[in-house]
């Protein structure tokens, strides 16, 4: 599987490019999973349902399955959290992973950047970040694509896994 992330600060514009991004890539025809990191307490369950019931008994893993979806929810109970490869590994195989978050991984990026959010460019800093998206012209010493030009940053992202 390939991997490719899609990384910024906090309302640059990731998400949407995610989404798009999946939308374009997979019309091709290439298979695609995602991962996002959450950098807060998050919860895909709701007090009163079986499951959560469940998890709040002890139970280490939780695995709902249905004929449309099937999800795993595994509680860490203190553990750390598992590095971004694991995770990897524990997804079914696919053409392409797209990874949302993570900026310290090693794995290749595009940044995500709006101008009005005012945080300053990861990427100068960075050399995983092999591209930057932006709502304005850059001038930088590596690809800048419009960040709504999801056509442009597909053909880019796929040509750089050789996909």
């Amino acid at each position: 599987m390939k991997l490719y992330g899609v990384t910024g600060w906090k309302n640059a514009g990731k998400t949407g490019l995610m989404e798009r991004l999946v939308t374009e890539i997979t019309s091709r025809g290439i298979t695609v999973s995602t991962i996002k990191h959450a950098h807060h307490t998050f919860d895909v369950d709701h007090p009163g349902k079986d499951s959560y019931r469940h998890r709040s008994a002890g139970a280490s893993e939780v695995l709902l399955a249905s004929r449309t979806r099937v999800a795993l929810m595994q509680e860490l109970r203190g553990a750390s959290e598992p590095p971004l490869c694991d995770l990897v590994k524990r997804l079914n195989p696919v053409d392409l992973v797209l990874i949302e978050g993570y900026k310290r991984d090693s794995h290749p990026k595009i940044e995500a950047h709006r101008a009005e959010t005012g945080n300053p460019l990861i990427a100068p800093n960075d050399p995983n970040i092999h591209a930057v998206a932006s709502d304005v012209p850059l001038t930088m010493d590596r690809p800048v694509f419009d960040l709504n030009d999801t056509a442009a940053i597909a053909d880019f992202i796929l040509s750089e896994v050789g996909l």
